[in-house]
């Protein structure tokens, strides 16, 4: 206990400059911090919250790219509180939910930004694609079912050169293989054990 309150007291001093401290004070300082420390949103702060939220969704409204959804919003309560606790406060202010939309911005820079638009997307987070490469993808396989039309069946290194040869901006192997994979989990075709593919309705 007694190393808890000396904890609490440095850090209301609020010293000036960085004052390192040894690995002992800060455990003592997190074990504070979750025990004592319960963090509750003032109403300035859950306004904010909300503000913030809906500004993110505005972002990839124009482009037709959703950029927040709840879970994120979640995120940040939670980020604000714990910004909150690590100042020892019991109330969750402003400047927490600032810092909490600053750090959750800067991460999604780093996980989420579509490399061909530099905008940031949130189904790179979700799916593992953006909606560039989902859109590729699916030109991508309507190609594939053009090929595929009037004829029993292909070599698939065969419909990848046709595909190529017709596509204006080109597409890599593993993207082609992608839109494969979806046209099939989709079930509009079928992939023989010799490597040939064709359209389902030809398969009976």
């Amino acid at each position: 206990v007694r190393s808890c309150v000396f904890v609490k007291q440095w850090y209301q001093r609020r010293v000036r400059g960085s004052e390192s401290i040894d690995n002992e004070m800060l455990r003592d300082y997190i074990a504070y911090a979750r025990t004592f420390v319960n963090p509750r949103l003032s109403d300035e702060a859950g306004q904010k919250l909300i503000q913030d939220y809906v500004q993110m969704r505005k972002v990839g409204a124009g482009r037709g790219i959703i950029t927040a959804y709840p879970r994120q919003l979640e995120s940040l309560i939670r980020l604000s509180e714990a910004h909150a606790r690590m100042r020892l406060s019991n109330t969750v202010e402003e400047m927490d939910v600032n810092e909490a939309n600053r750090l959750y911005k800067e991460a999604l820079k780093q996980a989420a930004t579509d490399p061909k638009t530099g905008q940031i997307d949130m189904e790179i987070l979700m799916t593992g694609l953006s909606a560039t490469s989902r859109a590729k993808s699916a030109e991508l396989g309507k190609l594939i079912l053009q090929n595929l039309q009037g004829k029993k069946s292909m070599k698939m290194g065969e419909l990848y050169d046709t595909c190529r040869s017709a596509h204006k901006d080109g597409f890599t192997q593993t993207q082609y293989e992608m839109a494969v994979r979806d046209l099939l989990e989709e079930g509009k075709v079928i992939q023989t054990s010799n490597r040939h593919i064709r359209l389902k309705e030809l398969s009976a």
